[in-house]
């Protein structure tokens, strides 16, 4: 909040509780028949966990999936919690649209390496819409993008045919994050865009608790959705083992392939509110390691002492640091004459905001010598 003595109102204090999930929509009983939750996911998950004795509502009251609500003429009746409908329906996304919210999953490939707006989309294939209970979904995306990143790409410039080499486990710790931690109450779908050389995975809502962009591979794991994660890792073939740590084996894993660390993004500033993993599908020069520990340490750094890190040329340098800046690595420090040009990481305001994206194309001609 802004500095103020203005008192908080209840809708204020419970918009603050979901955002940084302290509360989550996840528990919130709604309206849906219980019997559309009898699905084969459901039977399944009821073996996997030995859930034998009593009907289906005693089933998920017990688990904390379903809770006893009284209506104002005295009748009580059992209803499901959001979680469940999002777990063993076969339509989530159509039974919660009445609520204004979505639950579904959107897949985008494209040609080129960003977004061509216009009358004409730069679509590589249509998009898809992966629909279903949560386990299903996890499957089906992880399966359409990894059938799409084994297609590989033909550059259009050259005619060269490009591969995708980021590490399955990576892609699919992605997704289920993405899944497993956004904001149900929010009317937007995971986005899911494959680019030529990165792909894009936009989950609904802020990060929660303490967690940024800065810190998400450090921190320990804060689960928006407990009642989700705890339940997923119940079914015969779990998506995610729920130890926390996820993020670090991404960093892991993509550093072991020698690609760039996963790029995480916090946009606040927008209708809603997002967080956005990228993954870059290019070898990481082993110079980055160094530029990145000095810039930690000296908090910027310029064209001479990039030459004297990598043992390249004043050309090649300036390449190099164009190549870091297209890819939200590295901004260029404000204030600074084009003779004195130094760039540094992107930092917290420039993440959170989304105003890296307008600074890379504002600053993107002829400041790198």
């Amino acid at each position: 909040m802004d500095a103020s003595n203005r008192e908080l109102s209840a809708a204020e204090i419970a918009d603050l509780a979901y955002r940084r999930g302290i509360k989550s929509a996840e528990t919130e009983p709604v309206a849906v028949p219980l019997d559309l939750l009898d699905t084969p996911v459901w039977r399944s998950f009821v073996s996997s966990r030995g859930l034998r004795a009593g009907n289906q509502a005693e089933q998920l009251l017990r688990i904390g999936l379903a809770e006893k609500v009284k209506h104002a003429e005295g009748t009580e009746e059992v209803l499901p919690r959001r979680a469940a409908v999002l777990l063993f329906a076969e339509e989530p996304g159509s039974l919660l649209a009445g609520l204004g919210t979505r639950a579904d999953i959107r897949l985008m490939v494209y040609d080129g390496k960003s977004v061509v707006s216009g009358a004409t989309p730069n679509f590589r294939k249509k998009p898809k819409t992966v629909r279903g209970p949560l386990i299903e979904q996890i499957d089906e995306a992880v399966r359409l993008v990894l059938d799409a990143l084994t297609e590989g790409v033909t550059l259009a410039s050259s005619g060269f045919k490009a591969k995708h080499v980021y590490p399955d486990r990576v892609v699919k710790e992605a997704i289920v994050n993405a899944v497993i931690h956004r904001d149900y109450r929010l009317n937007r779908d995971i986005l899911i865009r494959i680019f030529d050389d990165h792909i894009e995975v936009e989950s609904p809502g802020a990060f929660p608790g303490s967690i940024t962009p800065e810190n998400v591979v450090r921190m320990s794991s804060k689960a928006r959705n407990p009642l989700i994660a705890q339940n997923l890792r119940e079914f015969p073939v779990p998506p995610n083992i729920d130890a926390g740590e996820g993020v670090k084996m991404m960093f892991a894993e993509m550093a072991s392939a020698k690609l760039y660390p996963p790029q995480y993004r916090q946009s606040l500033e927008t209708a809603v509110e997002t967080v956005t993993v990228t993954l870059f599908n290019l070898e990481r020069p082993s110079a980055w390691d160094e530029v990145s520990d000095w810039i930690d340490r000296e908090a910027s750094i310029q064209n001479a002492k990039l030459c004297d890190i990598a043992k390249v040329d004043t050309l090649k340098a300036s390449r190099m640091l164009v190549a870091w800046r297209e890819q939200g690595l590295l901004v260029p420090v404000p204030g600074r004459a084009k003779r004195n040009m130094a760039y540094t990481k992107p930092t917290k305001a420039e993440t959170e905001s989304g105003s890296l994206l307008s600074g890379l194309e504002d600053n993107n001609a002829g400041n790198d010598e």
